[in-house]
């Protein structure tokens, strides 16, 4: 049965330091027979200040981080999810925070672009706003594997399910939500969140996450884990840097998938291609569709 992997990280603001960090953990996975690898959100810079992340972004296709991974997905032999970048986008302003995904021989499999932004209020003394540095994806990607469809996302899209089902419609098996959760959301909700993503669409879910305090002094809650079709979380690291394995078996989702038919089930459905971001009315934005389709 093909293994997966979560790496946890506390990244600083120093890329080469994380990225020296994220080449002993990816090797360190490898070396426990992982054939997929995952690395947490804003693995290669966690800045002092938000706009640190748009100091160093990459053109797509050329960089000392891009390089990196797939650098080390070829030397390592795994598929590796490489959290998110900063890549440079319209706006030279912000950058997107891709995920991109490399196959076992270094080529780029596929990219995601993070579409749910963090701009929210965690306390009176703690606060994001994501949008002022980062421009949104709109994009859906879920891509064949030789381990199975795998659908990506990033840490704030982890509350809007309707990403995940969508990827569910699109054959997803498998999904990786890399992840920099606050403490307080993190306590609260992370694992109730990834657990709940992971019965309703049957899925193996895979949170790889940052953990403790960083350059800024943000802390993040860390806990990355790999969550069963059924719900059960089958790894997890509560705190620290480190690396969590599981093995994942298809044929036990399929089963669970006969059993309880929810994709013949479904009766709703919400084609994304109708989305604006523009649109005034967002009451206009979604068109649902009633029945087999």
């Amino acid at each position: 049965m093909p293994i997966i992997s979560a790496i946890q990280m506390c990244s600083s603001h120093i890329v080469d330091e994380n990225l020296a960090t994220a080449a002993s953990l990816i090797r360190e996975a490898a070396g426990k027979g992982a054939n997929l690898v995952v690395l947490p959100e804003m693995f290669a810079i966690m800045g002092e200040k938000a706009t640190d992340k748009v100091v160093v972004k990459e053109e797509f296709g050329s960089g000392k981080i891009q390089d990196f991974l797939a650098d080390q997905a070829r030397i390592n032999k795994v598929w590796l999810v490489g959290g998110t970048i900063p890549i440079s986008c319209a706006d030279s302003h912000k950058v997107s925070a891709a995920c991109l995904v490399y196959d076992d021989k270094g080529a780029l499999a596929s990219r995601y672009d993070k579409i749910h932004l963090f701009d929210v209020t965690v306390s009176d003394t703690e606060s994001y706003k994501e949008s002022a540095t980062t421009y949104p994806g709109d994009k859906v990607v879920v891509i064949p594997t030789p381990f199975g469809k795998l659908g990506l996302s990033v840490c704030y899209d982890i509350r809007f399910p309707e990403l995940y089902r969508a990827m569910f419609n699109m054959g997803a098996e498998i999904i990786v939500i890399p992840s920099a959760f606050t403490v307080k959301t993190g306590e609260a909700h992370w694992e109730l969140l990834a657990r709940a993503r992971a019965v309703e669409n049957f899925c193996y879910v895979i949170g790889a996450c940052q953990s403790g305090t960083h350059s800024s002094g943000r802390k993040t809650y860390g806990n990355s884990l790999i969550v069963e079709p059924w719900g059960n979380v089958s790894a997890s690291l509560p705190e620290g840097v480190g690396v969590i394995t599981a093995s994942m078996d298809l044929d036990k989702l399929h089963a669970i998938r006969k059993d309880i038919p929810v994709a013949a089930h479904q009766r709703m459905y919400v084609d994304i291609s109708t989305l604006s971001k523009s649109s005034a009315d967002k009451s206009k934005d979604v068109s649902l569709t009633f029945g087999r389709v």
